[in-house]
């Protein structure tokens, strides 16, 4: 069928997003290797340099929860400018910073408009497409492009830096992006009234922020000596834990006022997604902890030639993409992300097998096809979160999913990093030292199964978005307002089950 109007119009909007999500994952990916660099340029140990990475982490935990308010408040397109403004000026401050604390301010900075804009992403590209007829799956396809291309681009970029110039220039890439995201979105990204005076609820961000300041802190410390019976570790996590609790609590009673609509986890859609997401968090971020560091530790390669080794991978993410979403949208979410999973599973039991001789071709054709299988589980997961949900709903349901995908991948890592690193410190010679890493992907190949085994219960099907005569909506959710600027014939709901089905 060929695309309408509202079709290109839709995949237009998915574009203009991504020029600047592509600043936010370019920004990750580059500083994940570079912090042995910064650590040696700024005089500083590597545990205070971590701070690099920390801060921005617990920024994103920070901001998240508020975009659905923001959004309510002055727009979805004015949040946008702002948050890739923030990102912008913080991006350039970062190049700029004069020693470790005022770059790890300037991080913190940047994780305020970071956490702000991934979210916001996958909202407004769902709430353009609410009765354009567009699939979910070939939609998901553009929105992830991100995604892809950062473990592509990322740590090559990176690499080539550190090799040729100096640490700031690391942050002088994101420049680039924003400015033409910037000029793009204010050209292009249809302007969207706010909902009315949206009363933000205090009460749940003092509970809910600090939860996860409180867990993703904990976590990130995890991995030091001592694991998880640290002070560090224990304390944030249990405070975290009781705050997180507290606000589901005081969430359910305020409904539709809350903060972050936790009511949204009944809906098998959303709930099932999310801890597909957490699971896959786990597995594609403690890959990332592991990967690169099997390549230097164990092989003894640079941090250069480990970031070029790590390219099939991103290649085989990218080039899963469109058959993952069309796959998506013809056989249903539920045995796209289960054969992803499979196949994921499968390409990493090599690397539990690997030592420092493991042919090295042979590793780089499994990390293809280890890419194949992460591209093929995201787009079906992500989609499949804004199934038989309203379009005022949509952004609840991508905060939702956004912090399951980051706890989990802070878990997953946490958790691989302990057992590597009690693998590593009982080690006394390289044949040890790969048989800890071993153990580690082991472990790795343990979540991926248990997410294959938990991806059954996602819905089969992924509907079209649907016009809300076919959308049943959620009971006492308030009638979303119409759109600024929409078409005729544009409807305000997202993705009813009960939408025609796909050819």
């Amino acid at each position: 069928m060929k695309s309408d109007p509202s079709e290109r119009r839709a995949i237009v909007t998915a574009l203009v997003l991504i020029v600047g999500g592509l600043a936010v994952i370019f920004d990750s990916t580059i500083v994940s290797i570079a912090l042995d660099t910064l650590a040696t340029d700024l005089h500083v140990p590597v545990s205070t340099v971590q701070w690099v990475s920390t801060g921005y982490l617990l920024a994103l935990a920070v901001t998240i929860p508020v975009v659905a308010w923001g959004q309510a408040r002055i727009g979805g397109k004015r949040l946008w400018m702002i948050a890739l403004t923030v990102f912008l000026v913080a991006s350039v401050l970062c190049s700029l910073a004069w020693d470790a604390p005022s770059l790890i301010a300037f991080r913190v900075l940047q994780g305020l408009g970071g956490g702000l804009m991934m979210p916001l992403m996958a909202t407004l590209a769902m709430q353009q497409v609410a009765g354009t007829g567009v699939k979910l799956g070939k939609l998901m396809a553009v929105v992830s492009l991100p995604a892809a291309l950062g473990p592509i681009l990322g740590p090559t970029l990176g690499g080539v830096i550190l090799t040729w110039l100096d640490w700031h220039w690391l942050f002088w890439v994101n420049v680039p992006f924003c400015l033409v995201g910037l000029l793009l979105a204010w050209r292009m990204l249809p302007a969207d009234r706010p909902t009315g005076r949206a009363k933000l609820d205090v009460v749940g961000l003092l509970l809910l922020s600090p939860a996860l300041v409180g867990v993703l802190y904990g976590l990130s410390n995890a991995g030091r000596d001592g694991g998880f019976g640290r002070f560090d570790v224990v304390v944030p996590l249990a405070v975290g834990a009781v705050l997180l609790v507290a606000f589901v609590i005081v969430a359910l009673r305020r409904a539709g006022a809350a903060l972050v609509d936790v009511r949204l986890f009944a809906r098998r859609a959303v709930g099932s997604s999310s801890t597909v997401l957490f699971l896959s968090g786990a597995t594609l971020f403690g890959s990332m902890l592991l990967l690169p560091l099997y390549f230097q530790n164990v092989r003894g390669e640079t941090a250069l030639v480990a970031g070029l080794l790590l390219i099939p991978q991103g290649v085989g993410t990218l080039v899963s993409r469109t058959l993952a979403g069309r796959l998506t949208d013809r056989i249903g979410a539920r045995w796209v992300a289960v054969g992803g999973f499979v196949l994921t599973a499968v390409a990493t039991v090599p690397f539990a097998l690997a030592d420092a001789t493991t042919n090295v071709p042979w590793l780089l054709a499994v990390l293809f096809l280890r890419g194949v299988g992460l591209g093929a589980v995201m787009i079906p997961v992500m989609s499949v979160a804004y199934v038989g949900i309203e379009r005022s709903d949509v952004p609840h349901a991508s905060i939702l999913t956004r912090l399951a995908q980051q706890v989990g991948g802070a878990f997953g890592t946490a958790i691989l990093a302990v057992i590597l690193e009690a693998g590593i410190m009982s080690a006394h010679t390289p044949v040890e030292v790969a048989a800890a890493f071993d153990g580690a992907f082991w472990w790795a190949v343990g979540f991926t199964v248990v997410a294959t085994a938990v991806a059954f219960v996602l819905p089969g099907r992924v509907p079209e978005v649907s016009s809300p005569a076919s959308a049943p909506g959620r009971a006492g959710a308030p009638a979303a307002p119409p759109r600024a600027e929409a078409p005729a014939g544009v409807e305000t709901s997202v993705a009813a089950s009960a939408s025609r089905p796909t050819a």
